[in-house]
């Protein structure tokens, strides 16, 4: 499955980081909202501070 960014939200993911858009891509995850957006951040950083 290849990920997904709603239109609704594709200008929020591109003023992230090239390197973090690649992380949240590689994932392969369904952004249909902020709130999907908001929840693989939250997933990305608590993987970090382990």
């Amino acid at each position: 499955m290849a990920s997904y960014i709603s239109p609704a939200i594709r200008d929020k993911f591109e003023t992230l980081s090239v390197d973090l858009k690649n992380i949240i891509l590689e994932r392969n995850v369904q952004l249909n909202n902020i709130y999907d957006l908001i929840a693989v951040l939250e997933n990305i950083v608590a993987e970090g501070e382990q």
